[in-house]
């Protein structure tokens, strides 16, 4: 049962980690500050805000917004940490409020990790103050317990912090609102111009219309996708809609970076040809930009800065998205207060003026929700003509299987900074999708999940249809993984007890890039097991002791990847533990794991997988909208990858990672 809390008021918390989900009516700043037994903060490195948004246990939104999802883990709090207080602040430099007077009351809710509310507070009672310190998370007799606070600012961030002993508080006050002034700046165009409103016509509403369209939810984890981010202006140089001349795609934050002393730049890209623009449209002088650039982030090299532009295109696509939604749930709470300012009077529910009122409402309503659409959508126009660019340009790393870059491929020299595992879309981005980048070596294994998508009537019914895609899907993200590697740097291991998955295998086998053939049966499994924990033994402890070069010379000093099919089929809890040790050391030492499973078929061993689970990153092999990402709360649909029907690149990219690896002696 939620407890309603009043100021002042405690409840304890069920368990450490638990999110922190704020409502404002306007942009707001959130933060999260860590203090000792007395209330104090050590330092400026105690506070999670915009411009650093991490602490140990804590993280926060990168933006203004009038939606957060805030993220606290507190087992992973620094152990001198007594309390820690959420915070909210009023953006002192985009042109918002300067107080909290005439705001509907911030709303806060605490909730576990499934979602059930644990606690609410409506911050209440709020005037003259342009910061509050909403909440206090605060460890007493050994356990945490949250506490509703509410205690006001009226000299805003500044007087907050100094309150909490930071000696350079306004300077942090300051870092933050430009870092937030900045993202506003980067994450979204402007609404359009309107019109002079004519004599006669309905006033007062420009600033609220063009609040609206120009302010959005929370962006949280870039990872959830989460629905947080503020719209805001647009990317330096965009002209707003209906001007004339071209629009200017660069982003402020990929600027080409200048690399360090002693260190040559990679060649700057070739700037693909400006696409035609009206005829009254003027045309660009020399050396000015005529539309998107492919490479144009911040990287020392032409990969890391295509690998930072999908990047920038994830947050604008996150933020965009966010603004709408934020836009059209101001709207629809404007017009719910002032549909129940007409109802409140039962003298004049009905009359001439009541229906009047209601129908200027609805207009309002529409208005606002028109404009936020026409900024929606032309911000993914932006973001669509700047994937046409790029997408040609990635490297096999980053690229689709049907780019023609496979064409031309060769085994490359160095592994590559990261790898694309598929696409993600949201309901509002038309056909725009942004590839889904992970970084190499594999630090967090992979689970391609063969059971129905919880919650879903997408996809095939039939479970073995599920199986066999999840199986392709394995091999093709196992294919792609061997082909961004240098010749013989990456060995291919694959465990499939029944052999079920032996259609599915046949790329991998055929071609030779699995050099031995899938370990079948339960004697099968628990040797490729073995070896493979051996093998992260003796890497350890040679790291460890720096005495690598007393590693057996028979030893494959090459990166691993273990994918294991039908799990948990064959296995017995020997062999599920040395899966559980490989998925949690092997990373390390450079051994990587892709399972391809149906949870619910490991159900009978219990609590015991979970943290194999939540270890892996969870793919599924038909389109599903399952990654949650807390920077904005948005849930993200997830493509896997797809090799076109028909096409012969695989097995040709896999027969020239062989020819590579006998060339170089592997």
């Amino acid at each position: 049962m939620t407890a309603e809390l009043v100021r002042g008021q405690n409840h304890p918390l069920p368990g450490s980690r638990v999110e922190i989900r704020v409502t404002a009516d306007t942009p707001v700043i959130a933060g999260a500050t860590f203090n000792d037994e007395d209330g104090r903060m050590r330092d400026a490195g105690w506070i999670a805000h915009p411009a650093e948004p991490h602490l140990p246990g804590v993280e926060v939104s990168r933006q203004a917004a009038a939606v957060h999802r805030l993220a606290v883990d507190l087992a992973a709090v620094p152990g001198d940490v007594r309390r820690v207080n959420i915070l909210l602040a009023l953006p002192a430099r985009t042109g918002g409020p300067a107080r909290f007077a005439g705001l509907a009351a911030p709303c806060f809710a605490v909730t576990g990790l499934d979602g059930q509310e644990i606690a609410g507070y409506e911050v209440t009672g709020l005037s003259a103050e342009s910061a509050v310190v909403a909440l206090e998370l605060y460890l007493r007799a050994g356990a945490w317990k949250v506490r509703a606070v509410g205690q006001g600012y009226a000299d805003g961030l500044a007087a907050m912090l100094a309150d909490q002993g930071l000696s350079d508080a306004r300077g942090l006050a300051d870092t933050i609102d430009e870092a937030v002034a900045a993202g506003t700046a980067r994450s979204v165009a402007p609404p359009p111009q309107q019109p002079a409103r004519r004599p006669g016509a309905v006033g007062g509403e420009s600033a609220d219309a063009g609040r609206a369209a120009s302010t959005g939810g929370p962006l949280g984890e870039q990872p959830a996708a989460t629905a947080d981010q503020p719209a805001a202006p647009a990317r330096d140089g965009a002209p707003v809609a209906g001007g004339s001349g071209p629009v200017d795609y660069r982003h402020p934050r990929r600027a080409a970076a200048t690399p360090p002393a002693g260190r040559q730049p990679s060649p700057q890209p070739a700037v693909p040809a400006a696409r035609p623009q009206p005829a009254a449209a003027p045309q660009g002088g020399p050396g000015q930009d005529t539309g998107p650039v492919a490479g144009d982030a911040p990287g020392w090299s032409m990969e890391e800065r295509l690998h930072n532009q999908v990047w920038g295109m994830f947050e604008d696509l996150a933020r965009t998205v966010a603004a709408y939604r934020s836009a059209v749930d101001f709207a629809d709470t404007r017009m719910e207060r002032e549909l129940e300012a007409v109802l409140g009077d039962p003298r004049a529910r009905v009359s001439p003026a009541a229906d009047a009122a209601r129908a200027e409402a609805r207009a309002r309503h529409g208005a606002l929700v028109e404009q936020a659409r026409t900024v929606l959508e032309r911000d993914i126009a932006q973001l669509e003509a700047e994937a046409e660019v790029v997408e040609p340009a990635l490297p096999p790393a980053l690229a689709r299987w049907d780019n023609p870059v496979w064409q031309a491929y060769e085994p490359p020299a160095e592994r590559p900074m990261s790898l694309r595992v598929g696409d993600l879309s949201l309901a509002e981005s038309g056909g725009l999708r942004i590839p889904l980048l992970v970084r190499l070596p594999l630090e967090r294994g992979l689970w391609i999940d063969s059971g129905r998508p919880r919650g879903s009537e997408a996809g095939p019914a039939d479970q073995d249809e599920l199986r066999r895609l999840a199986g392709r899907t394995a091999t093709v993200l196992a294919a792609h993984l061997v082909a961004v590697h240098p010749a013989g740097q990456l060995t291919l291991h694959v465990i499939d007890p029944a052999g079920s998955a032996a259609t599915a295998l046949l790329p991998l086998v055929e071609s030779g890039a699995l050099r031995d053939p899938p370990a079948a049966g339960a004697s099968g499994l628990a040797r490729t097991l073995e070896r493979l924990t051996q093998r992260v033994d003796l890497v350890q402890m040679a790291v460890r002791s720096g005495a690598t070069d007393a590693l057996p010379p028979d030893l494959d000093v090459a990166d691993q990847l273990l994918v294991v099919h039908d799990f948990p089929h064959g296995f017995d809890d020997r062999t599920v533990n040395q899966l559980r040790y490989l998925a949690d050391e092997g990373p390390s030492v450079g051994v990587g794991l892709m399972m391809v499973a149906d949870r619910d078929e490991a159900r009978g061993y219990g609590p015991v997988l979970d943290p194999l689970w939540r270890s892996l990153l969870r793919l599924t092999p038909v389109p599903d909208d399952h990654l949650a990402d807390p920077w904005v709360g948005h849930a993200w649909t997830y493509e896997p990858p797809v090799v076109p029907d028909g096409s012969q690149v695989l097995p040709q990219v896999l027969r020239r990672v062989v020819a590579a690896r006998r060339s170089a002696g592997g």
